[in-house]
């Protein structure tokens, strides 16, 4: 062999040599990035996943405040619907009470009003007891608008009533 084929073999076997050192170098260096990417995945995944699991915990605890939130809604709806329907019970009662004068209103008089003219006794009748000094019967036409008015007038307090407890409560859930 010639010394150039010698050199020539061993530039070649070193090019070669070189080559596989890269080539190892390369499997290496592909193992260890391809092993740090699944560990920096794993890590990404486990990030996602506490981000999504605590995403869906607010999202179950703000689902729980709205089903909360509307039970008791419903509550207080029923409640005032109630009243509502007690008071209407009531008065309807009252103004049949008034027509078939099974009850009478009256007023009080002012005793130093003298210019009345209207001299009530100030005894009690047989018909009833009278705790005042002296009253006038109401006509039951009248009577029966003063009950309206009063029935409207229970009718608007629990109305406000039932529109101030729907405030509060949602003001309430919105403050949470």
């Amino acid at each position: 062999m010639t010394p150039w084929q010698i050199l020539a073999a061993i530039l070649l076997s070193m090019a070669v040599s070189a080559a596989g050192t890269w080539q190892v170098q390369d499997w290496r260096l592909g193992k260890q990035l391809a092993e740090q990417l699944t560990e920096q995945g794993d890590a990404h995944q486990k990030d996602i996943d506490a981000i999504t699991g605590e995403a869906w915990r607010q999202q179950q605890a703000e689902q729980d405040k709205r089903l909360a939130t509307e039970h008791q809604l419903a509550t207080l709806d029923q409640q005032h619907t109630k009243e509502l329907s007690d008071a209407q019970r009531n008065q309807a009662l009252l103004r049949d009470r008034l027509a078939t004068a099974d009850v009478r209103l009256s007023v009080i008089l002012d005793a130093t009003d003298s210019a009345s003219g209207c001299e009530v006794p100030t005894a009690p009748g047989a018909a009833g007891v009278v705790h005042a000094a002296r009253r006038a019967q109401l006509d039951p036409a009248h009577a029966q608008r003063i009950i309206a008015i009063t029935d409207a007038g229970d009718q608007g307090l629990i109305a406000l009533s039932a529109c101030q407890s729907y405030v509060h409560l949602v003001n309430d859930r919105q403050l949470h």
